[in-house]
Order: structure tokens, then C-alpha cells, then sequence
């Protein structure tokens, strides 16, 4: 069974989506990265993360072909980019986005990250686009404490959805002060590259935990960010064995002991950190 988290209005969501990062940019691998979304899918991993900046646009084209027909099973969720946030290029982003896509509305819309568009005026143009039904949810990627706080303080910022960091076992900048503001705003974390590209995977203790429970280490990786409250994750996957790791990573429930095993070999933060994305 897929485990769900509660967004501020009610709306549940996959616990466990997947990510198109670096998706669309060799065309030959389409029709193979169209099954790999199919599957997940079927795999009842139904949230899609997207960006209009993936692949100059390429990941949505995509994602549109391989929810044809089911669109209305999944939460899609794309991102405009900062240069475009202002109230009339967000309007042209997003309808090129759902062109792309093939579909009349985004569940969720996301600013990419932070740049010289006033968020006031970004967030004219989300509550434009939310009063026109073309996005359900609006929400942020990439904001760290000071931008979320500048956002709350504007009238409607409070609506904001879901905030969209990079957060893995390396990389737990964000449980010094960001996770658990969001968390008291009822704001989840969308976690993108919970496996930090690979690059945490040969540590031996993370080899030496997943060896003792039969698993890999990307599973028990996963399986960190899977039990972390208040968080959502969407990794990338573009083979069939990878997307039914991932999957099977939803059911490993990580001990105490295991918790602290990884807290030793990956300690948590002792002072603020900078947020990082990649």
C-alpha cells in the first residue's frame, strides 16, 4: 500500500513519486523512459514531478505521452523558471507547460528557485492562474528559511503548498530550523535527490546496514527519507529494476538501532547550514 501525506487543504498525496530531472535530453531514450513512468505508475507511485526547464521542456512532452489516458490517477507537478515568474510570463510558461503535457491543469505549480522577480508579483501571477483552474496548488523549490518567512508574510503567501529542497542522508542542512518550520505551517517537503546522485552509496556503514538487512544501499537511503515526517520524495528512475527498488524501499522500516547507525555515519546538523541544490 502507498503511504500518503496530508497537503494544508486536505489533499493526500504520494509519499513516494517519481522525478524527471535529466529525462527528454537523448530522444532515442524516450519511448524507454515513457514505460519507466508507465511503471511507476502502476506501482502506484502516481506523484510526477516535472520542470519546464527539463531538457528545454523535453521531460514534460514525456510525461504527457506516458499519463495519456490516466491523467486524472496522477498528481502532476511542474516548475517555471524565475525569469518567467512574473505574472504575464508565468501566464505563457504554463500554458506551454500544459501544452506539453497534454493536459488543462497542473496539480502543482512551483517557483524553480529564487530570482530578481519580486515574490510578490510571483505569487500574483499563482493566484492568477489558481482563480483561472489551470493550477490546483502553487508552492516554492528551493527557498531556504529567510525566503519561506519573506513568502508567509505576504497576504495569501500562507497558501503555499509544498517546499521543494534538496534533503538526503548527506545532505541534512534542513532539519536545523526549515524542516521544523514547515512542519509547524503544515508545509511538507518535497525531497529531490534522496540518493544524492549515487554519491552517498559506497560509505561503509550505509553498505555494511544494507547488507545486514538484505537490502541495497540506495533502498536503505531511501527508506531514510521515506520515514521522515512531514516529507515527500521523488526519485528518478529510468529502468525497471530501479523503479521496483525504489518501490520496495516504501516497506522498509528502519530501527532504532538502524536510525542511529546512519545518525553516527551521517550526522545530523549542529548549526545552520547553507540549503545547497544542485
Amino acid at each position: 500500500m502507498m503511504r500518503h501525506l496530508t497537503l494544508l487543504d486536505g489533499e493526500n498525496i504520494p509519499v513516494l513519486g517519481l522525478g524527471t530531472w535529466m529525462m527528454g535530453e537523448r530522444s532515442a531514450r524516450g519511448p524507454d523512459i515513457i514505460a519507466a513512468i508507465c511503471l511507476g505508475l502502476d506501482l502506484g507511485m502516481c506523484l510526477v514531478d516535472t520542470a519546464e526547464m527539463y531538457a528545454d521542456g523535453g521531460a514534460e512532452t514525456l510525461v504527457g505521452k506516458a499519463i495519456n489516458g490516466r491523467r486524472d490517477a496522477v498528481f502532476l507537478v511542474s516548475k517555471v523558471l524565475p525569469e518567467n515568474s512574473d505574472r504575464k510570463g508565468m501566464a505563457a510558461s504554463c500554458e506551454k507547460s500544459l501544452k506539453r503535457l497534454g493536459t488543462d491543469r497542473l496539480d502543482l505549480y512551483l517557483l524553480h528557485w529564487r530570482g530578481r522577480v519580486p515574490l510578490a508579483e510571483t505569487l500574483e501571477g499563482f493566484l492568477e492562474l489558481q482563480r483561472q483552474g489551470k493550477i490546483r496548488h502553487w508552492g516554492v523549490s528551493n527557498f531556504d528559511q529567510a525566503d519561506m518567512d519573506e513568502l508567509w508574510a505576504l497576504p495569501g503567501g500562507k497558501g503555499c503548498a509544498v517546499n521543494q529542497v534538496i534533503y538526503n542522508l548527506g545532505r541534512r542542512g534542513i532539519e536545523w530550523q526549515l524542516l521544523p518550520t514547515l512542519k509547524k505551517h503544515g508545509v511538507p517537503v518535497m525531497a529531490y535527490s534522496p540518493l544524492e546522485q549515487g554519491r552517498i552509496l559506497g560509505k561503509r556503514p550505509l553498505k555494511d546496514l544494507a547488507k545486514k538487512r538484505g537490502v541495497t544501499p540506495a533502498q536503505i537511503a531511501l527508506a531514510w527519507v521515506l520515514q521522515r515526517d512531514g516529507v515527500v520524495t521523488i526519485p528518478k528512475a529510468a529502468s525497471a529494476q530501479h523503479l521496483r527498488e525504489n518501490r520496495a524501499a516504501l516497506d522498509i522500516a528502519l530501527t532504532a538501532e538502524d536510525l542511529a547507525e546512519l545518525d553516527q555515519a551521517f550526522p545530523p546538523p549542529r548549526k545552520k547550514e547553507p540549503l545547497g541544490m544542485l
